[in-house]
């Protein structure tokens, strides 16, 4: 193992720990002697990482600290590319450009043998049948995600039925054929899913939802938790 990638190791055994680990601790983990940990321990904090403690006391990463340069196992890189390219094939143009962005940015900024591994991954996405989005705006619905928005939709359910509901949502579930919003409904009083595919209509509303998303996410996964997710039909 190389030092860079052994520093990284490092800081990430420490995020994992709330409270001091032992030095005896780190340095089996991580293979080495003490007395390596320790000169490895003194480099980090020289670059400005905030590892308090001493030797017999243990040692808290305190937060706000990147190791540079960026660095990755072969393992995660291929794991990177492969959702990469499965972005590029599966999601809508948007998301997939900016995947393709967001793997041009790492590889600007990995030394050059593991940018040749990121280049000549073998890994590849199958032909397929694409997901069916249907004609409204994926963008501006992750928009809506992110900002916490209630959005009006018209919806078409599969059976044909058509309704209009005022919706919180808090997920956008991506399945093999379908893209499936999961969404507080206030015309229910109760999560629903809806298939993008079926929403005929939606607009962003100017008022945020109530609930932070992540209460609401956390509330659907422990209803979720107790059936099987419906990807395909909705119960509206």
């Amino acid at each position: 193992m190389s030092r860079t990638r052994r520093l990284l190791d490092l800081i990430q055994i420490l995020r994992g720990h709330r409270f001091p680990i032992a030095g005896e601790r780190l340095a089996e983990q991580l293979g080495v002697s003490l007395r390596t940990l320790y000169r490895d321990i003194r480099t980090l904090q020289e670059q400005g990482a905030r590892i308090d403690g001493a030797p017999g006391l243990g040692y808290l990463l305190r937060p706000g600290f990147m190791l540079p340069p960026l660095m990755f196992s072969e393992e995660e890189i291929e794991a990177l590319v492969l959702g990469t390219r499965w972005v590029a094939k599966r999601a809508d143009a948007k998301l997939g450009s900016a995947a393709h962005e967001a793997l041009q940015k790492i590889a600007a900024v990995l030394p050059r043998d593991l940018r040749d591994t990121l280049d000549a991954s073998a890994l590849l996405i199958g032909p397929g049948p694409g997901i069916a989005a249907g004609s409204i705006e994926l963008a501006q619905l992750r928009q809506a995600l992110r900002t916490e928005r209630k959005i009006a939709i018209d919806y078409r359910s599969l059976n044909g039925v058509e309704s209009k509901r005022i919706v919180w949502p808090c997920a956008l579930g991506y399945f093999d054929l379908a893209l499936v919003l999961v969404a507080w409904c206030e015309l229910r009083e109760a999560f629903r899913h809806f298939r993008t595919d079926h929403i005929v209509a939606m607009e962003i509303l100017p008022q945020r939802y109530p609930r932070r998303r992540q209460a609401l996410l956390k509330a659907w996964r422990e209803q979720e938790s107790t059936r099987h997710h419906p990807h395909t039909a909705d119960k509206n």
